[in-house]
């Protein structure tokens, strides 16, 4: 039976006054089909799949070369001919047409209200019929759109019907393929605030008060009155101011909040702003927005300051594909990403190179990442031959106008970027095309600045473009930073896009040493942490930038997890159709370089992280060299109880200046130790990887064992391949099957191998390097869920969760 969605007059825990804002997620049939009868009621729809929203079409496969075959030569690899790429989109069938569905119910009083329809995302080409006519379009798959669908509403059942249309060649990764992100019902009164209507901004921020101004947009010019209160995290009410008087339906608002806490990644602290308008005394709309107290400032001599207080990005660029989930948004999903940057020790991302979700931006405001948010992949000059140049003209000013105004109230964002390595910026019209778009971000927002990701740094230079940014981002060419801080007049460089160092979990090749777009039979690349593309570095080469130059503001490392498409440095072979890019692999779980990271970017915490494994067999006696990733600054490695010797960290030593390196490890089965020492050479921590014995058994650990029974909440369970004694086997490959009973579903399922083309919808997979992840999603009801995964041979594991209906 299909679900309906029926407008309620009574308020609920989404209704303020006569406002309504609810999400639309069930219900909905989906057909890949172009048949256009699809947006006419009387068009039957009763073969069509039943689907929740956000979905993605294309993400249940299969992997194919032939979807979005690409002949073309990538200017950064240093190609000047074209030749073809199977796997630069990730392989998957996002090509084609799709029809969404949806009926709504509408009470006959309530059409007397303001309706609007908001999209968060739909990927692409959006075109939008309500009881088959036309009601608008949107083609920007990233960019948030509405409709005021008031007219177009009948008393009774009314369909919503929703055309999707991607284009070969217009993406440079996997882009996804549906309506991705939420849609949202918005109802309202007759007299209302505007869309995105409220505008908070904290301009004078001490420790003593700070000074909070709202403007709130309605649409009556007079005859309204206003009401501001600002609550703390406890409900208790510390700032308030009522208003009657408006500038042509604006309202404008100074509240001071007393001795306020201020928001920062180390203490993300959220107030409550609650705007509600009343007319004739009574009261007809309400919003609630969350906000934090913090000032921004950039300057010459301190680079960023958060606060008063300088501060260095450690941040890394995220992709919008959630892996195996595809691009579908999943709140679980999105908030395990950041936890995991968090721990690692980021305190900023960069939405490359896209407008984020809004749930993304929540999380951070709630965790406490800073952002850039980024809007664009290319202007007028054309990446591929079908992307954003084909729109920019008509619709750059609208996109960037609903992305500032649809998120400009998030304390997290801290700036904005209007392109990544735009064709544009090789040309001086380019850079008046730079300020054109700079100039509508500072129109909607005049409280964050500007920023581009450069890579065509000598260019940039020359023709004016890099001195027109409010804040040069470099991408790379980290042997331009000093000729760059010279020529541009801002006395600050950002590192934008950095490193893209490459790396399999869990593989190790030799030998071990620098390579650019080393290329290996099994398509892996070595997890030694010393290979990159031929326009990319190893992580030292931004590291003593950042160190050593005060002018550097910091980084944003391309990328915190791999993501569907672009296989650099594999672009040309089959199968590969994943990055090799990510910190953490396609499955979330950590490779080596994480610990690199952690080690600098969070240095009061202990790390202590020894590669490569060692089961080596037919290399006893060679020498296989041993990392250590650690915070402390002296380390001592042992190999069955025998020294290889103590290691320091030497400022002098490019290599050895944030790595610890035994070059001469002659390899033999056993136990390899590492013992961390502080300064004062006392022995502070232990860390041991052992030759494992034949697969035996599986452990499986739990991100979360307790869920929100509501649909949609996830636990993400890593499986590990273990022998008899309990060490992980880390060449494993077995076969494994997963079951979910109880109060739950199997989602998904993914091993992080950029080459595997199994399935993530299908509840089996092999393991890769002895490891792999399965998403477990809860039901709507309360209870217990059992996780059981098997694979022959191998004794096999049960996990118990929970799904509770509240916290």
């Amino acid at each position: 039976m299909r679900l309906v969605v029926i407008f309620l007059l009574l308020i609920s825990s989404y209704c303020y006054g006569q406002r309504n804002e609810r999400l639309l997620q069930k219900g909905w049939k989906f057909s890949r089909t172009d048949e256009p009868a699809a947006k006419q009621p009387s068009f039957s729809d009763k073969n069509w799949e039943s689907v929740s929203i956000p979905h993605d079409w294309a993400i249940k496969g299969p992997f194919d070369p032939k979807w979005d075959k690409q002949e073309v030569a990538i200017v950064q690899d240093g190609e000047n001919k074209a030749t073809e790429k199977t796997g630069r989109t990730g392989a998957l069938p996002h090509i084609g047409t799709g029809w969404y569905r949806l009926p709504i119910t509408v009470a006959e009083q309530e059409l007397e209200k303001v309706h609007l329809l908001q999209f968060d995302g739909a990927m692409s080409h959006a075109q939008v019929y309500l009881n088959g006519k036309y009601v608008g379009e949107h083609p920007y798959g990233y960019g948030y759109f509405y409709f005021d669908i008031s007219s177009y509403l009948q008393a009774g059942e009314n369909l919503l019907a929703v055309r999707l249309e991607n284009p070969p060649f217009a993406s440079r990764w996997y882009p996804g393929a549906g309506i991705y992100r939420n849609v949202r019902l918005i109802s309202k009164a007759k007299a209302h605030i505007k869309h995105w209507g409220v505008d908070v901004t904290t301009p004078v921020v001490t420790t003593a008060a700070a000074k909070v101004r709202v403007q709130t947009q309605t649409n009556q010019k007079e005859g309204l009155f206003i009401l501001q209160k600002i609550l703390d995290q406890q409900g208790n009410v510390v700032a308030s101011h009522q208003d009657q008087q408006s500038f042509q339906g604006t309202f404008d608002q100074y509240l001071q909040v007393d001795q306020p806490r201020l928001w920062s990644p180390d203490s993300p602290y959220l107030y409550q702003l609650i705007t509600q308008v009343f007319q004739a005394g009574q009261l007809v709309d309400q919003i609630e927005t969350a906000f934090g107290i913090r000032s921004i400032e950039y300057n010459r001599q301190k680079g960023f300051l958060l606060n008063g207080e300088s501060v260095k990005f450690k941040g890394v660029c995220l992709h919008h594909d959630l892996g195996p989930l595809g691009t579908a948004v999943n709140k679980a999903a999105l908030r395990r990403q950041l936890v995991m940057m968090k721990a690692m020790g980021a305190n900023a991302i960069r939405t490359a190179h896209n407008m984020p979700a809004f749930e993304q931006i929540e999380l951070c405001d709630e965790l406490g990442l800073m952002v850039i948010a980024e809007s664009f992949d290319e202007w007028q000059k054309p990446k591929v031959e079908n992307g954003y140049n084909t729109l920019f003209q008509d619709w750059a000013k609208k996109d960037i106008q609903h992305l500032v105004r649809a998120l400009k109230n998030h304390p997290s964002i801290v700036m904005w970027s209007s392109g990544n390595e735009v064709p544009d910026q090789n040309t001086e019209e380019g850079a008046k095309l730079s300020l054109y778009l700079r100039d509508i971000f500072h129109q909607e927002d005049p409280s964050r600045p500007v920023t581009v990701g450069m890579d065509q740094v000598a260019a940039v230079m020359e023709n004016g473009f890099g001195a027109a940014q409010d804040i040069p981002g470099l991408n790379y060419r980290t042997h331009l930073y000093e000729d760059a801080y010279k020529a541009f007049p801002q006395g600050f460089l950002l590192g934008s896009e950095t490193t893209s160092t490459v790396s399999s979990r869990g593989v190790y090749k030799f030998p071990v040493a620098e390579f650019k777009r080393k290329k290996y039979p099994d398509f892996q690349s070595s997890s030694y942490d010393l290979e990159s593309c031929l326009w990319s570095n190893i992580v030292e080469d931004d590291w003593v930038l950042q160190d050593d130059k005060p002018w550097v503001m910091g980084e944003f490392v391309w990328t915190g997890f791999d993501y569907l498409g672009e296989p650099s440095p594999y672009n040309e072979e089959w199968p590969a159709r994943s990055s090799y890019f990510g910190i953490c692999d396609l499955a979330g779980i950590p490779k080596d370089r994480y610990y690199l990271y952690r080690s600098r970017w969070k240095p009061e915490a202990e790390t202590l992280h020894i590669l490569p494994h060692w089961n080596w067999a037919g290399r006893e006696g060679e020498p296989t060299p041993v990392f250590v990733y650690t915070n402390y600054h002296k380390a001592e490695l042992f190999l069955n109880g025998k020294s290889q010797g103590v290691r320091v960290k030497n400022k002098d030593s490019r290599l050895d200046r944030y790595r610890l390196r035994w070059m001469e490890v002659p390899y033999e089965a056993g136990e390899l130790k590492v013992v961390a020492y502080d300064q004062d050479d006392n022995a502070v921590m232990t860390e041991v990887v052992r030759t494992a014995g034949k697969p035996h058994s599986l452990q499986l650990m739990a991100d979360r064992r307790e869920i929100l029974a509501d649909g949609q909440d996830l636990s993400f369970v890593t499986v590990q391949v273990v022998d008899q004694q309990g060490n992980p086997c880390p060449l494993a490959e077995n076969a494994l099957q997963v079951q979910v009973r109880g109060a739950g579903k199997f989602k998904a399922i993914c091993n992080g191998d950029p080459t595997s083309l199994e399935l993530f919808h299908l509840p089996k997979m092999k393991a890769f390097n002895g490891k792999l992840v399965v998403l477990v999603q809860s039901d709507q009801t309360e209870g217990e869920i059992t996780l059981t995964v098997s694979g022959k041979g191998l004794k096999k594991q049960q996990l118990s969760l929970r799904a509770k209906t509240s916290w």
